[in-house]
């Protein structure tokens, strides 16, 4: 996803709580322009297909794959977020604006099925799937789908109970568990978190089955050639056995010599697990920096006792930065979600600060904190447009870190002045009272004028013959310090 110009900044374009009107596509069309001019090169669009929930599935409820808001299925035709031409025309006017779209693909699970069949099962342990709890006895699950208000168009596929693994609800005695099929075994490629994390939720997709992978290559071309998409983000790659993406994502770029750059989710903070899954598949994929997630918002939680020289610790970006994709919140971890864990927002600007500003990995900003989240009230992070034209126009160059400090910590860009003019910055954030740093932001700014374009700081910085100069910032709070020439942004 690169830009001749400007370095990649992806937009996660959606929240969780998004009006259930089903008029995102139209909306989301309009700021296509704005977006691109602020920086924003490529945008990560929610799931457009079907789900179980009809208009208020927020996408990852996955029905029918083939219905992009064109049939009437759960008692609507247009999906949560408007219909099918609503959201190709979304993503002709992003193409428009010259920036890439990424289609949300979720194939782990299929929900809201059309029919039960009695299947043998046994109960697998919710927190030790390789221990069986039960033997062998009949269920009544919902493992039926054959997509009647779509009747066929575009794939006749239906799926039944052997395209799965299992599921976690027994019709016949309105009873919930982990239900393995007789004759199936969860995949052994997966996360092993509960012993085995191939289950979600769901009836769960069987990826060594020969129909299911041949039906979703089926349905990946489909989909590219329906929607002209640039690439994917990939939902819940640590419960789908590991080989699958390597496969599909192989297939599919040598079918339509397309780049499709892909992003990946595993939820797991632990490194070792991101590493493991990018060998094990050959790194047809980046992965989200969870990791780094979790850095920022423990930082933004400890009161100013976070070690700030060990942000990056154990991360994606420090160890694998060129398949890290960086991010601060996302729609699982806003507020009333599974995975909450969300920024506190007097840290928000350092942490964009964090992803934006520096060379490694490829930064995703949240929707929720460039328009904010009025189900919880909360507003747009202050001086987050600023910091994604700061990347866009300034930071670029040799970089210089100063990370030598437990509370106050910084960074310098030399800059590009062939491609980028008076392109160059340096960044202080503090999580403690604040305080200043000699910093250096090379010899080509020497005797300039720096200002701080977050307007925290209000002094003047003239730099030295050598393009140095002490940089200050406040307590709790981030400067971002351009040459004076740069203005207006």
């Amino acid at each position: 996803m690169k830009n001749k110009k400007y370095q990649t900044t992806l937009l996660q374009c959606f929240e969780w709580y998004l009006p259930e009107d089903a008029s995102f596509w139209k909306q989301i069309a309009k700021e296509a322009n704005k977006l691109s001019d602020m920086g924003i090169t490529g945008v990560w669009l929610p799931p457009a297909y079907k789900g179980s929930g009809g208009i208020h599935d927020v996408g990852y409820g996955v029905y029918d794959m083939y219905d992009l808001g064109e049939f009437l299925q759960k008692d609507t035709i247009p999906t949560k977020y408007g219909t099918k031409e609503e959201y190709l025309a979304a993503i002709a006017a992003f193409h428009k604006a010259g920036i890439q779209v990424l289609a949300d693909i979720v194939l782990n699970h299929r929900m809201g099925a059309d029919e039960t069949e009695e299947v043998m099962a046994c109960q697998d342990s919710p927190d030790m799937r390789n221990r069986q709890i039960s033997g062998s006895y009949p269920i009544t699950a919902w493992t039926r789908f054959t997509f009647p208000g779509r009747n066929g168009t575009y794939s006749d596929f239906k799926w039944n109970w052997t395209h799965f693994h299992g599921v976690d609800w027994d019709e016949k005695e309105k009873r919930s568990g982990v239900f393995l099929f007789q004759g199936k075994e969860w995949s052994q490629n997966v996360d092993t978190e509960r012993g085995n994390y191939d289950y979600l939720m769901g009836a769960d997709l069987d990826m060594n089955h020969p129909e299911v992978v041949e039906e979703l290559n089926r349905w990946g071309k489909w989909y590219l050639e329906t929607t002209g998409v640039d690439g994917f983000r990939l939902d819940a790659v640590k419960h789908i056995n590991f080989p699958f993406y390597t496969h599909w994502l192989t297939k599919l770029r040598e079918d339509t010599g397309l780049e499709l750059p892909s992003i990946a989710e595993y939820w797991n903070s632990d490194l070792s697990a991101l590493c493991n899954y990018l060998d094990r598949t050959g790194h047809v994929t980046s992965l989200f920096d969870v990791p780094l997630h979790f850095n920022l918002y423990q930082a933004s939680n400890s009161n100013g006792t976070r070690d700030m020289r060990q942000i990056f610790d154990g991360t994606l970006t420090d160890s694998r930065p060129d398949y890290a994709v960086t991010f601060v919140d996302n729609h699982d971890t806003q507020p009333g979600q599974a995975l909450q864990s969300y920024v506190e927002a007097w840290f928000k600007p350092l942490a964009y600060a964090i992803i934006l500003l520096r060379r490694q990995g490829t930064p995703c900003v949240f929707y929720g904190d460039l328009y904010g989240i009025p189900h919880d009230n909360l507003p747009p992070v202050k001086g987050l447009e600023t910091l994604i034209k700061v990347r866009k126009l300034l930071a670029y160059g040799p970089q210089t870190d100063y990370l030598d400090h437990p509370d106050v910590i910084g960074w310098t860009r030399e800059g590009d002045e062939d491609n980028h003019p008076n392109s160059g910055l340096a960044v202080l954030l503090s999580d403690g009272p604040g305080g200043s740093k000699f910093m250096c932001a090379g010899v080509s700014h020497a005797g300039e004028t720096f200002v701080d374009c977050m307007g925290n700081c209000e002094e003047r910085i003239v730099l030295d013959e050598a393009g140095c100069a002490e940089f200050k910032v406040n307590g709790g709070s981030l400067s971002v310090w351009i040459s004076e020439k740069a203005l207006p942004l």
